[in-house]
């Protein structure tokens, strides 16, 4: 069976990339968010496998969103994406739970190889 997958983004073709990517290489994309708030929700309704989250987005933040669906599933498996430059929030997402993260702009290979090892 297909690990299910949830994409959070601000961007809809940041989503789209890694959508693809995924699909590509045989994962199943359950959902979309567009900032933290709708992650949560989201997280509530479709019991992912593994999150990817962008950090910076409008409402809520992805260090804020991870918290919360930490919260909610200790073992929940996220996935940090972050632009180049941001390393004091990686670190500070690593610190909340995050499991890895993958830098903008996305290399299809260092995707999957996170999801991989993510997924364990």
């Amino acid at each position: 069976m297909a690990n299910r997958i949830l994409i959070v983004d601000d961007a809809a073709f940041m989503r789209m990339m890694i959508r693809d990517i995924l699909t590509k290489n045989g994962y199943e994309v359950v959902g979309e968010a567009q900032d933290g708030a709708q992650a949560i929700e989201k997280f509530k309704e479709l019991h992912p496998d593994l999150v990817t989250m962008d950090i910076t987005m409008p409402e809520m933040d992805g260090i804020s969103a991870l918290k919360e669906i930490r919260k909610l599933d200790t073992n929940a498996r996220v996935i940090m994406c972050s632009a180049m430059g941001q390393q004091a929030m990686v670190i500070d997402a690593i610190q909340a739970g995050a499991k890895d993260f993958i830098v903008k702009p996305f290399q299809a290979d260092r995707v999957i190889e996170a999801i991989k090892k993510t997924l364990g």
